[in-house]
């Protein structure tokens, strides 16, 4: 979509000016597209105002309040019957923060050693109270990480990032090395039991057999054969193992 320069101007003056909340919302539409997000084959995908809602916690009215005055800034888009997605701009400003949360989750699980199920929370809290200077400490004290712990990528300080070529496991070609990028849940008990499967970014896996009817899998994790389910699975995203 071409953005008019003088527009582009008028949006960046205008991101300066982006309260806490509206950064939040913007982060929490780019998570609902990318989670919704299938294959690098979608595009032009569009999430409900309802979902984002229920992923804040807050009313729809207020959804709906904030939704307005993000589409006349320009950053994002509202289609009737549709739903919402990030402009080019919005998407920038929503990497932007995103890139705090994921350098601060990368801090503590690799500085401070606390468990990739532990600090979501606390990294969300971090994030948005602490300054540009910090934020670039805790990444170096981290290891210069590319992506958080759970594999997100982590973008450049001006909100770019390469789009990661994965696609979910539920999609994954059966009997050929994959190797996880990203698991897409926060949820502790979630995490921690994939932790005891052995299923982190950068591990390699194997479907084996998937069930008819989003019935389970079955998967060969680096020597260890695990069962999951459909919808575990659904969370977790892979790429195909580089030919040795």
């Amino acid at each position: 979509m071409a953005i008019d320069p003088m527009k582009d101007e008028q949006l960046s003056a205008d991101s300066a000016e982006l309260s806490d909340t509206m950064r939040k919302y913007l982060a929490e539409v780019y998570r609902l597209v990318d989670y919704a997000t299938a294959s690098p084959d979608d595009q032009d995908v569009y999430v409900s105002t309802s979902a984002l809602a229920d992923l804040l916690d807050v009313s729809a009215p207020a959804v709906n309040r904030m939704v307005s005055k993000l589409r006349e800034m320009g950053l994002l888009l509202h289609e009737p019957y549709q739903g919402i997605r990030l402009t080019p701009e919005g998407e920038r400003e929503a990497l932007k923060q995103l890139r705090r949360q994921r350098i601060v989750e990368a801090f503590l699980v690799h500085a401070m050693e606390m468990g990739w199920h532990e600090v979501h929370a606390d990294a969300a809290r971090m994030s948005a109270s602490i300054s540009e200077r910090l934020i670039d400490r805790m990444w170096q004290m981290a290891g210069c990480p590319s992506t958080c712990p759970h594999g997100e990528p982590i973008a450049t300080p001006d909100g770019m990032i390469a789009p990661p070529n994965d696609i979910v496991l539920t999609n994954a070609p059966h009997k050929q090395p994959l190797i996880v990028t990203r698991v897409r849940t926060r949820e502790r008990d979630r995490l921690e039991y994939l932790a005891v499967l052995g299923i982190k970014p950068g591990v390699e896996v194997e479907v084996l057999h998937a069930a008819p009817f989003n019935g389970p899998l079955q998967l060969r994790v680096v020597k260890e054969y695990r069962i999951i389910g459909h919808n575990l699975a659904e969370m977790i995203r892979i790429r195909r193992a580089q030919s040795p």
